[in-house]
C-alpha cells in the first residue's frame, strides 16, 4: 500500500514510518526541510517537500496515495487560533481529495477534554465543533466524510506518548521541575493522565491499516488509562532528587506556563475497544518504567 504521512519525521511519526515500512508498505512523508528529506530517504521512504501550510502539496501527496495518515500539527500553544485553523485547513484538503474513493484516512486527534472525571471509550464523541474549537474541530471534520466515502479512522493519542527522546508534555514537566527547583502537580493531583509508549502508539497506527478498519472507527493509543498527575510529579521528583509539591490550581499558568492548563486536565481513557478491534496488546514499558530508566534527565 501506498501511504502518505504528514508529520512523517516528528515523535510519533517517525514510529509510525517505522513500523508501516517493516510491514512493507511505500511510505512518502511530508517534509518541511532537507534535513527532514533526507532522514525519510534513510530509511528507505520517499520525500514530499511541503508544510502544513502547503496545502497543494498535502492534496498532491494525498491523491498520489493508497492511504492517508496526518499526524501533523503546528503545537502552536501561544497561538491557538493559527495551529486550529491550520489543522482544520489540511483535514478539509485531505478529505476533499479522498472523496468518493473510500481509501483510509487515519487522522490524529486527542483525549483532551473528552470526559473529565471519568474514563473516556472509544464511544465517546468530541465535543470539539468548528474552526475556533480544539484542533480546528478536525476529528469531527474528518468522521464527517465517512458519508461523502472517505475511510476516516480517528486515532486519539494520550496526552504523553513517551520514551526515549520524546520533546512532549512530560520532557516539559522535567524541564519545569528543574527550573524551578521543585515537581509541582495542581491541587490534590487526582486528575488522571493516560500514557503509551511511543512504540505501541505507532503499531496502532499501522494495524489500523493492515486490518483495513471500517471508517468511522475511533481507536485509543493509549496503555495505562490513568496515572494520578500527583504520582507522575512524585516519580520526576525522585528522578531530580527534588520535592514534590502542591501548589493551587490558579497558580498553573505562573507556574507552568502554557502546560499549565494540561497537566491540571484529567484525561483517563481507556482502550478495550481497540484492543478487541485490532488484536492488539501494549508491549512497551510504562510511564514510571520510563521515567525510573533516567532517560528523561539526560
Amino acid at each position: 500500500m501506498r501511504v502518505f504521512v504528514t508529520g512523517a519525521t516528528g515523535w510519533i511519526g517517525s514510529a509510525v514510518v517505522d513500523q508501516l515500512l517493516e510491514a512493507g508498505h511505500e511510505v512518502t512523508g511530508l517534509a518541511r526541510s532537507g534535513d527532514s528529506a533526507a532522514a525519510l530517504e534513510r530509511k528507505g521512504a520517499r520525500a514530499r517537500r511541503g508544510d502544513l501550510d502547503d496545502l497543494d502539496s498535502i492534496r498532491t501527496g494525498a491523491t498520489e496515495a493508497d492511504a492517508v495518515v496526518h499526524l501533523a500539527n503546528k503545537h502552536d500553544f501561544a497561538n491557538p487560533a493559527v495551529t486550529n485553523q491550520t489543522e482544520r485547513n489540511a483535514v478539509r484538503a485531505i478529505g476533499d481529495v479522498l472523496a468518493g474513493s473510500h481509501r483510509p484516512f487515519v487522522l490524529a486527534s486527542a483525549l483532551a477534554l473528552l470526559a473529565p472525571g471519568r474514563v473516556a471509550t472509544e464511544q465517546d464523541r468530541s465535543p470539539a465543533h468548528g474552526p475556533d474549537s480544539l484542533r480546528g474541530g478536525s476529528e469531527n471534520l474528518a468522521l464527517g466524510f465517512v458519508e461523502r466515502g472517505v475511510g476516516t479512522v480517528v486515532v486519539r493519542f494520550a496526552p504523553t506518548v513517551h520514551g526515549e527522546g520524546d520533546h512532549g508534555f512530560v520532557a516539559g514537566l522535567v524541564a519545569t521541575a528543574r527550573a524551578k527547583g521543585v515537581s509541582a502537580y495542581l491541587g490534590d493531583g487526582i486528575n488522571r493522565w493516560a500514557a503509551i509508549h511511543r512504540s505501541d502508539a505507532g503499531r496502532i497506527v499501522r494495524l489500523a491499516l493492515d486490518k483495513r478498519v471500517p471508517g468511522g472507527t475511533v481507536l485509543h493509543a493509549t496503555a495505562e488509562t490513568g496515572i494520578p498527575a500527583r504520582d507522575i510529579a512524585g516519580v520526576i521528583g525522585r528522578g531530580l532528587r527534588l520535592p514534590g509539591v502542591s501548589i493551587p490550581a490558579e497558580q498553573g499558568g505562573e507556574h507552568f506556563g502554557w502546560l499549565g492548563r494540561f497537566f491540571g486536565a484529567d484525561m483517563a481513557a481507556s482502550s478495550d475497544a481497540t484492543s478487541s478491534l485490532l488484536g492488539w496488546t501494549p508491549s512497551g514499558p510504562g510511564l514510571v518504567e520510563d521515567l525510573d530508566s533516567g532517560c528523561y534527565y539526560r
